[in-house]
């Protein structure tokens, strides 16, 4: 008999800031980006706003974009990116015998 619960990961909040905000705390902000995995979004004047996001998130994202839909690649870069909070945790599934039964042939 299976029974399997799934946890939901916290969720991380991101950053909206002005220009010169981000401007005046530009370290503070960066080490946010690379230690706590923020996103940062930064308004801009007249101008279209713009996010900083982590060198290793957008390697993530790029993977996951190139990957093959169901390929292990995929499904690991989809992991990474749940774990970065870039993408909702599945949904919990209570797993029991019925569950499982519905992959026998």
């Amino acid at each position: 008999m299976y029974n399997i619960k799934y946890k939901r990961r916290a969720t991380i909040m991101t950053l909206a800031l002005t220009q010169s905000d981000f401007r005046a705390n530009l370290k503070e902000y960066l080490d946010k980006v690379n230690s706590e995995e923020e996103t940062v979004y930064i308004a801009r004047s007249n101008q279209r706003a713009v996010a900083v996001i982590s060198q290793e998130k957008m390697e993530w994202l790029e993977r996951a974009l190139k990957a093959k839909e169901g390929s292990l690649e995929y499904a690991v870069a989809r992991d990474q990116l749940i774990q970065r909070h870039v993408l909702p945790d599945d949904d919990i599934v209570e797993s029991n015998d019925e569950y499982w039964n519905q992959f026998k042939a």
